[in-house]
């Protein structure tokens, strides 16, 4: 009788059991690490579901030769997720596994690219480029909101109308529902100043009642009805860079997490402590916080 080699689970179906629990960019990484995963082991010749510890261990250092050892630590996590979701083995755990991402960390020792911080000069300039248009009204109040706010790209494209209250002063309340590190949308409160609020009602009056979105494309002249992606976040700060004429090395330097490293940097100069910086933009881990901060603290210090 002929052996028939089982069937290959179908480990797409496995991860909707994450919608509603994990972020949808969560589910789609995973979905992208394990492919490739698959991929590999289809061209090695070796079975990807289960993995045995050699497996991993192999694809790990296969993959040394191009990624980042981040990269790696979250292609890793995904095979352990979806041996988990399909009930099998996990092969993660092994030593040898864990010694071979120490290996690389060691041999590719890199500190984590840092965002050019997009300060509150910066952003004066910034908005002194854009055009009097339905876009330029747009995107002074992105930039002017992303700074005050401190937020993430995901948080800014992901306002709405409702998250929105006017205060008798003239300024806005502004709830930030959810967040990388508050995945089960406790939230968070800030506040704008007099200068961004006028900058919001005026891109908020062109923007009309009909589009609940805080922020929308803007295509032709005409407003679509549907938030803005974070690429587009990061394209407005890129854009906005190369109109004010700065370097090209400036200009590569900054991305969409620029207003809240910019915002943190000026925080600091200030003469606001840690705790109320993590506070204001929501951090919950000090580390990631102190990379923002460093080259603030050698103007202080200078």
């Amino acid at each position: 009788m002929q052996n028939v080699s089982p069937a290959a689970p179908d480990w797409r179906a496995e991860f909707r059991r994450l919608e509603g629990a994990y972020a949808p960019a969560t589910i789609r990484s995973y979905m992208t690490d394990v492919a490739a995963f698959e991929d590999w082991c289809s061209a090695e010749g070796s079975v990807p579901f289960p993995a045995d510890a050699d497996t991993v261990c192999r694809f790990i250092e296969d993959q040394s030769h191009e990624k980042a050892p981040s990269t790696i630590r979250r292609r890793l996590y995904a095979i352990r997720k979806i041996h988990r979701l399909l009930d099998l083995p996990d092969p993660t755990h092994n030593e040898d596994v864990n010694l071979s991402l120490r290996r690389v960390r060691r041999h590719k020792a890199n500190r984590p690219r840092q965002a050019k911080g997009l300060t509150h000069d910066f952003l004066n300039r910034f908005c002194d480029t854009q055009p009097n248009t339905a876009i330029g009204l747009r995107n002074r109040a992105l930039l002017s909101i992303g700074y005050e706010l401190l937020t993430r790209r995901s948080e800014l494209v992901a306002l709405r109308s409702d998250d929105l209250e006017e205060r008798a002063d003239g300024t806005f309340r502004v709830l930030i529902r959810r967040s990388k590190s508050d995945q089960y949308g406790a939230g968070r409160i800030a506040f704008t100043s007099r200068q961004t609020a006028d900058l919001l009602r005026a891109w908020l009056e062109v923007r009309g009642p009909e589009i609940d979105w805080l922020f929308c494309p803007v295509y032709h002249g005409k407003l679509i009805d549907r938030g803005l992606s974070t690429s587009t976040v990061r394209w407005v700060v890129k854009q906005a860079a190369k109109r004010a004429c700065l370097d090209r090395a400036d200009i590569d330097a900054f991305s969409g997490h620029s207003m809240r490293v910019g915002a943190a940097q000026d925080l600091l100069k200030q003469g606001f402590d840690t705790a109320a910086i993590m506070r204001a933009g929501g951090w919950k881990s000090v580390n990631v916080l102190a990379r923002y901060l460093e080259y603030a603290e050698h103007n202080v210090w200078a």
